[in-house]
């Protein structure tokens, strides 16, 4: 990643930890409470993981990662957000859940975090921010015992293509590996909250490629599933059912709006 790419990103990520604690969308108090931050199909489909050694990578303060311990797990988090490490230890120390939380580059995840580990975890809004897929294939490797699981879920890179406002398409799906740069105040998680470091830079990486590039790093893939719903309204028109779950209405055509696979190392 260009350095101008990692010290925008960086800037913009560390402000938002503190609006994004408080946020409705990331509910801590609700987690303190005891609420999991998993969705269901997640515990489903990655299975038992009481007594494993599981690598949240990207994993911002942590919720996530907290959740998984609470499941059972041996967890590490990392990111390389000092501000959001530091939130993530806080809240495990108030929470009294034993997790480490480490600074680091994802790009570096293999030799900054103390492995091997039984499951490598990249939760929603991660991979968008990698801009380098064969590097961090085989960062993820490095990092798991052979027979080790990767299980990713990410929103469905389809999305990407449309205007949020009239799913009109705008983009393409395909774009060669540019950088996307947005400068839009705010965040996901409060559009109005007031902000100065604007400027991010992500990447559109279509399943294939994730799996292509998983794949010539020595895993097999065990499962992809496509969802029809997602957790926040991203485009006019979703509906809140229930728990969060965003969809079209019944009326609608359907669309993939994330996915998750599952893949293990040979």
């Amino acid at each position: 990643m260009k350095p101008e790419h990692r010290h925008a990103n960086l800037g913009s990520w560390d402000e938002r930890v503190p609006i994004h604690l408080e946020s409705k969308l990331y509910d801590v108090k609700g987690f303190m409470a005891g609420k999991s931050k998993l969705r269901p199909f997640e515990l489903q489909e990655l299975g038992e993981v009481t007594g494993r050694r599981l690598a949240h990578l990207q994993c911002h303060f942590g919720l996530d990662t907290l959740s998984w311990a609470r499941e059972g797990a041996i967890v590490t988090g990392l990111d390389f957000s000092p501000a959001a490490i530091h939130a993530a230890r806080d809240l495990a120390s108030k929470a009294g859940i034993d997790a480490d939380f480490v600074i680091g580059d994802v790009l570096e995840a293999a030799s900054v975090l103390e492995g091997p580990f039984d499951i490598v975890y990249t939760g929603l809004g991660a991979i968008c921010w990698i801009d380098d897929l064969k590097k961090w294939s085989h960062q993820v490797a490095n990092l798991l015992e052979p027979g080790g699981v990767l299980y990713l879920v990410e929103f469905h890179p389809l999305t990407d293509i449309f205007s949020d406002d009239t799913l009109e398409v705008t983009d393409s799906y395909f774009d060669g590996g540019r950088a996307y740069r947005d400068d839009t105040p705010g965040t996901y998680a409060d559009l109005d909250a007031p902000t100065r470091n604007n400027v991010n830079y992500s990447w559109t990486h279509p399943i294939s490629s994730v799996i292509n590039h998983l794949l010539a790093a020595g895993f097999s893939l065990d499962r992809l599933e496509e969802h029809d719903f997602t957790l926040f309204p991203r485009f006019q028109g979703l509906e809140n059912r229930h728990d969060d779950i965003h969809r079209f209405p019944e009326d609608h055509p359907k669309l993939p709006l994330m996915y998750s696979l599952r893949a293990t190392r040979t």
